[in-house]
């Protein structure tokens, strides 16, 4: 090994994927030393994930990608629908228009087009360098920091920094080499995938849906612009070899009307859908994003939608704690918020998946007669599941340590009028915090050390006005902000740079409470767990 490098990163991020791509972007877009490494020397040129929701192109947003990214997605403009064997509709899910966070509430694309923009965007910053064919095989904790053993076609060396993120799939390196437990549902379902290209420009209507038929549950979706997807349920006679063939993916397309005259067939596997996350996602200097951190099946669309979030969750904590704005304890919230938030993704996930693969005609046919009863309305003919909510952390408290209605809830993304122009707020604040008060009067109560505070955050201040917005001020264009904050009684809104709710104030004293007691969570005392272990060299090469 060639002599040990003086660098130091501030970030590795092993695996450049679309999650450690993200991360790479929003870390190296705020100034930090960023080197990505990623085993594979090409890109994967084939389809994988295919759907992200309104939160997510928000998201990319955040990323400086948004039109980019809107550029190579298939926004849905009408429903997701589920049918029987009879095609008598089961449940019809409203996926058209825009969602809460002011993109399209469901899109669909092409992974290596989606990843082009990521990776695109990511090389682009002069803090970020990208080193792909570059397998990390050993890793130590030494001197403050965490050497990384990495091999490549050309030589072995060694790359140091202050914090390694494992973005690096189901089968993680990073996550071998920490000292956590996997909890795991036990859910098991292989599916035949087929991304196909039709030849012929067709419309698709619906443009989505799920076939519910116990003869083969088949999801029949959007593959992105130009391509469309296929998903056959094994049966019970059937090897995963016999299926994972061209001929099986042929066979099965053939009742749809896809043939090879009139279709390209891109790719086909067999996916094992699990429901699994790891329970512990930081160790140290050592830390877990994407499908390291979690797995779960596909019914939802949240895979992918779920690393991204916490892309964004880590990117904003690890931004802080790099710079010393905030106390390197912080980190240790992340896994407490985003591991509750998804396990609701994979509850859903696995109660959609219960309905769908139901292979008894009998059990069927009372699934169905019992959601035609409820009127294919989701809201009854689905299981219930709790609304998403991030778990503990850096969130407003009462005093007896309960949470307001709304806190740790994703917030909206309303267009604002400002300075003459008006567009999606995040457009004028760039993301980062965000304190949206009504009027500037609750910003009165603010002192020198509260707004000195706010500004080392980075945090915006957006007073907002119904009508005729005074200089620097914000019309709530839309009227979506705030109606609600004086619905409820509120004067002001902290929002964090993940768009998830901090707290909200009722006046001007509470708003700097408020105000506080963010600035309390954020210099909590050091934890153990960010000390490094005692040097120990952990080997073994990551089995994707």
């Amino acid at each position: 090994m060639p002599g040990s490098p003086s660098k130091v990163h501030d970030v590795a991020i092993v695996g450049f994927g679309p999650v450690g791509q993200m991360l790479a972007l929003l870390l190296g877009r705020s100034g930090h030393d960023v080197v990505a490494l990623e085993r594979w020397p090409d890109p994967y040129p084939l389809p994988r994930a295919a759907h992200f929701d309104h939160e997510i192109g928000r998201i990319f947003q955040a990323g400086g990608i948004g039109e980019e990214v809107r550029a190579v997605t298939d926004p849905v403009h009408d429903h997701y629908e589920w049918r029987n064997a009879a095609g008598r509709p089961l449940v019809r899910i409203d996926w058209s228009g825009s969602g809460p966070s002011g993109w399209p509430t469901a899109n669909f694309f092409n992974q290596p087009e989606l990843e082009a923009v990521l990776a695109g965007a990511a090389e682009s910053q002069n803090t970020v360098t990208v080193r792909r064919g570059c397998e990390v095989t050993d890793l130590l904790h030494a001197d403050g920091c965490v050497r990384l053993t990495v091999n490549s076609a050309h030589a072995t060396e060694e790359v140091r920094a202050r914090y390694v993120i494992g973005a690096d799939g189901a089968n993680s390196f990073v996550r071998s080499a920490m000292n956590t437990t996997v909890t795991d549902l036990g859910f098991f379902y292989d599916w035949l995938i087929v991304d196909t290209q039709p030849h012929e420009q067709a419309e698709w209507s619906p443009m989505n849906w799920q076939l519910c038929d116990p003869r083969r549950p088949t999801t029949i979706v959007s593959g992105g612009p130009g391509r469309r997807r296929w998903e056959f349920m094994r049966l019970p006679h059937e090897s995963v070899e016999e299926l994972r063939t061209p001929e099986a993916a042929w066979r099965l397309l053939e009742p749809w009307g896809r043939t090879p005259e009139n279709t390209t067939l891109e790719r086909h596997t067999v996916y094992t859908f699990q429901a699994r996350w790891v329970d512990r996602w930081r160790e140290g200097r050592l830390i877990l994003a994407g499908d390291a951190a979690h797995l779960m099946p596909p019914f939802a669309g949240q895979g992918m939608c779920s690393g991204m979030r916490d892309a964004i969750n880590l990117a904003w904590k690890l931004d802080l704690v790099l710079d010393g704005r905030a106390d390197a304890a912080l980190l240790d919230t992340y896994t407490s918020e985003r591991s509750e938030h998804v396990q609701h993704a994979i509850g859903m996930s696995m109660a959609l998946g219960q309905v769908i693969c139901v292979l008894d005609e009998s059990a069927a046919a009372s699934r169905d007669a019992r959601m035609i009863a409820a009127g294919a309305d989701p809201r009854h003919a689905l299981p219930p599941t709790p609304p998403p909510v991030l778990g503990d952390g850096v969130l407003q408290r009462a005093p007896d340590g309960s949470r307001a209605p709304g806190v740790g809830h994703l917030t909206p993304q309303y267009e604002v009028t400002h300075q003459g122009r008006t567009a999606l707020l995040d457009e004028f604040t760039g993301g980062g915090f965000t304190i949206l008060t009504d009027g500037t009067g609750p910003l009165n109560a603010l002192d020198t050390a509260d707004k000195d505070f706010l500004s080392a955050l980075g945090a915006t201040l957006v007073p907002l006005y119904a009508v005729d917005a005074p200089p620097g001020g914000y019309l709530d264009a839309s009227g979506g902000y705030l109606p609600h904050l004086r619905e409820h009684g509120h004067v002001a809104a902290v929002v964090r740079p993940d768009f998830y709710l901090f707290g909200t104030a009722t006046d001007g004293p509470s708003l700097r409470d408020l105000v506080g007691q963010l600035h309390e969570q954020l210099r909590r005392p050091t934890a153990p767990a960010d000390r490094a272990p005692a040097p120990a060299p952990l080997a073994g090469a990551a089995g994707q």
